[in-house]
């Protein structure tokens, strides 16, 4: 199997290390794991795009480069630059921190896994959530190293792909807990976290020029029976199967009768 990694935490973060070695494990001994990854961190950058702007990509040893971009830059780079067959799969993480609830629409590791599905390959993103069960550690990524695997496998023998033009694709989350604490995995939907935003904090430079950080939320807040961040608080692995498809298909047929 030939497999494309990529992450949002940039090419020298931790997290990529673990998942590299769960790709190397899934592409066998015959396989190849191709790495092509943003040269800086692009948390938060969503599906974004360098659509302005070139980028500058590097080879940083065999099957190693990164590049001046996004993530789904870096799925972009990967299949029509550095590689010159196809993937057979494309895994984006293992980023730090989680990916669940809201936080799925702003993440840049999502975004990475989103180009693949909508270039037609299967695809699936991983996060390992933080908290005080794991933060300590020595290893913060121990869940998601312990039980990586078996969730990437199970997920590519046992899950439901299709060829639609918005394909599915699988958004994964490790819980923040220690590995032997971790109770299994969940199949469950996207959550949604009540009271907790992301805003705006606002500092003064030495200079006295007004900056201002992005600041989120509470992420230890449950977000309801079946949903992702309550699997993952519960020590449960999470697994989300997503589209790209933004339309609210539930409405159409009442929307065409008040407004058609």
């Amino acid at each position: 199997m030939r497999i494309l990694i990529t992450n949002d935490d940039g090419i020298n973060a931790p997290g990529l290390k673990v998942l590299h070695a769960i790709a190397e494990e899934i592409a066998g001994p015959t396989g190849e794991v191709w790495t092509v990854a943003p040269a800086f961190e692009q948390s938060g950058v969503g599906h974004c795009i360098s659509y302005t702007h070139p980028m500058m990509i590097a080879e940083l040893g065999p099957r190693r480069y990164a590049a001046e971009g996004s993530p789904a830059d870096c799925v972009l780079a990967g299949l029509y630059d550095v590689m010159h067959n196809r993937p057979d799969l494309v895994l984006s993480g293992v980023n730090r921190g989680n990916n669940a609830a809201e936080n799925t629409l702003y993440s840049g590791t999502i975004g990475g896994a989103m180009e693949a599905a909508l270039q037609g390959l299967p695809a699936i993103a991983l996060s390992q959530f933080m908290g005080p069960g794991n933060h300590a550690l020595n290893d913060p990524f121990e869940a998601a190293a312990a039980t990586g695997v078996e969730t990437v496998r199970a997920i590519l023998e046992n899950g439901i792909w299709d060829e639609a033009d918005y394909r599915l694709f699988y958004n994964v989350n490790f819980p923040p807990v220690s590995a032997r604490s971790v109770q299994g995995r969940r199949v469950v939907s996207q959550g949604y976290r009540t009271d907790t935003f992301f805003g705006v904090e606002p500092h003064l430079s030495p200079s006295g020029r007004k900056f201002l950080w992005i600041k989120g939320g509470a992420q230890h807040i449950p977000t309801g029976p079946g949903t992702d961040v309550t699997a993952n608080l519960d020590g449960y692995v999470s697994i989300t199967p997503m589209r790209c498809d933004l339309t609210a298909h539930e409405i159409l047929a009442s929307l065409k009768e008040r407004l058609e």
